[in-house]
């Protein structure tokens, strides 16, 4: 196990992510759907956010806790990106290539989350 969170894939990708999410949300109609845009931003916030804190907290049951979180906060980043697809402030196929980077941190997420709880 790296000894500093930033040494993570995981948060590595967990990071990407939200610098694309960022990128994404910054275009004129997206940027006026306020609530949307600051949700979606928030929820990819989280899984980087998460992973951290877990990493950071005492003992391997608090970390994959919080890893139980972040992959939470995947799926919420997902369901988002349909409801920008759906109100056209993205492509379809902008939507899946995010979607297919959130899915692969919810995959890692989970394989960690195993062998932090020992599984």
């Amino acid at each position: 196990m790296p000894k500093r969170f930033e040494d993570l894939l995981v948060w590595q990708k967990a990071r990407e992510l939200t610098r694309v999410i960022y990128d994404m949300t910054k275009s004129q109609a997206f940027a006026r759907d306020f609530g949307l845009r600051d949700q979606i931003r928030r929820a990819a916030v989280s899984v980087m956010s998460n992973i951290a804190e877990g990493f950071e907290r005492e003992g391997d049951s608090e970390f994959g806790h919080f890893l139980s979180i972040a992959k939470g906060s995947c799926g919420e980043v997902r369901s988002q990106l349909y409801v920008a697809r759906d109100q056209g402030y993205i492509e379809v196929d902008v939507c899946e290539r995010i979607s297919e980077r959130a899915a692969e941190v919810s995959r890692m997420l989970h394989g960690l989350s195993n062998k932090v709880r020992g599984r």
